[in-house]
Order: C-alpha cells, then sequence, then structure tokens
C-alpha cells in the first residue's frame, strides 16, 4: 500500500482548454492519486492572470503577483510536483517560464543568500516528475537534442531549489497519437498517479 503524498499538479499549457492532451494526461494522473488517496491540488497556468518580470530587481525586490501566492504555498505545502507542458520551439511555453519565475523568487522558494546560493535549499525533500508532450519524437529530442530544456529546468530550477529526485517522461509524436496512444499515455500517468510518483 502506497502512503499518501500531497501532491501539486500544474498544467504548464498555456491554452487552459480541455480538450488538449496536456489536460486529459493531467486529469489521468489526478484520478489515479485521488483513487489511491494522495491529496491532489491542482493549478493551470493558462488559467492565471500575472505580469511578466522585466528586471532583475523586480525579481529580487517586488512582491509576488497576489494571483500567485497560491502557488507559492501550494509548491510549499507538496511533497510531489508534477509539471506538465508542452516543447514548443526546443522549450517551455514563455507563459510557463513567465510562471516560474514570478513564483520562484530569493527569500521565499529560492535562497536568499547570493553569496552562497547552496546553501539552503527551500524546497529540499520533495520529489518530481516532468511530463513533456511534443511533435517531434522523444527518442530525437533526448538523444540528438539532449532533452536540453528539460534538463535545464532539471538542474537550474527544480534541482537548485532542492527536488530530488526528479523523473521525466517524454510524449513524442503527439500528433500521431491517435485514441489508443492517447489512452496508453493517459493510463501510464493514471499509474504514476495512484503511486503518487
Amino acid at each position: 500500500m502506497v502512503e499518501p503524498r500531497r501532491i501539486l499538479l500544474v498544467e504548464g499549457h498555456p491554452d487552459p482548454s480541455p480538450e488538449r492532451l496536456n489536460h486529459r494526461l493531467a486529469e489521468a494522473y489526478a484520478e489515479g492519486a485521488a483513487a489511491s488517496g494522495h491529496l491532489v491540488h491542482r493549478l493551470a497556468v493558462g488559467a492565471l492572470d500575472f505580469p511578466v518580470l522585466r528586471s532583475a530587481q523586480a525579481w529580487e525586490r517586488e512582491p509576488v503577483p497576489p494571483s500567485l501566492k497560491a502557488s507559492q504555498e501550494a509548491l510549499q505545502w507538496c511533497e510531489h510536483l508534477v509539471l506538465l507542458f508542452p516543447l514548443w520551439m526546443g522549450d517551455m511555453p514563455a507563459l510557463l517560464k513567465a510562471y516560474l519565475e514570478q513564483v520562484v523568487r530569493p527569500g521565499s522558494l529560492m535562497a536568499a543568500d547570493r553569496q552562497n546560493p547552496f546553501a539552503h535549499k527551500p524546497l529540499a525533500g520533495r520529489s518530481a516528475r516532468v511530463v513533456v508532450t511534443m511533435g517531434m519524437p522523444a527518442l530525437a529530442y533526448r538523444w540528438f537534442y539532449r532533452a536540453h530544456s528539460v534538463r535545464s529546468l532539471e538542474r537550474n530550477l527544480l534541482g537548485f531549489v532542492g527536488f530530488a529526485p526528479i523523473h521525466t517522461n517524454l510524449i513524442g509524436q503527439v500528433d500521431g497519437l491517435g485514441q489508443r496512444g492517447v489512452d496508453r499515455w493517459a493510463q501510464r500517468l493514471r499509474a504514476l498517479g495512484a503511486q503518487g510518483a
């Protein structure tokens, strides 16, 4: 029996429409997690309204927008983070990047000591799973492009603030998945949700 976990499920697709594959996968994960007794909190980045940061000073000194306070609290609350997003132009969508820049700030979810940023990892003890959908074959992204943007996310953000271990699912050639392929991936995400993994 799996011990219940507090799970934060972040849908990073800028379009919050329910017909998006990312939404379907998030639904499957949430269903599996809830059925196994895990506590699931969901956030859809595309449904949030917030400004884009335009300077280092704003990032370091300005308050987090009120619309994102709940996101910061949810990151501190969770024991496991699941982040889903489509690969756009080789990276996460700009809106998701802007969201993460707003939410992960020095002194709150990132070490405030600029002289020694490795001294304290405010979100240590939490694990994460990153699920990325893409048009290209997943193997090409992983081996030819070396999954550069996902590796950067894992190393420069998630790992930097303390998430470990971090697991990744790359879902390629989404336009050719068909209903059977979508159902297979939904089943995999449902099983991962049941495990709280």
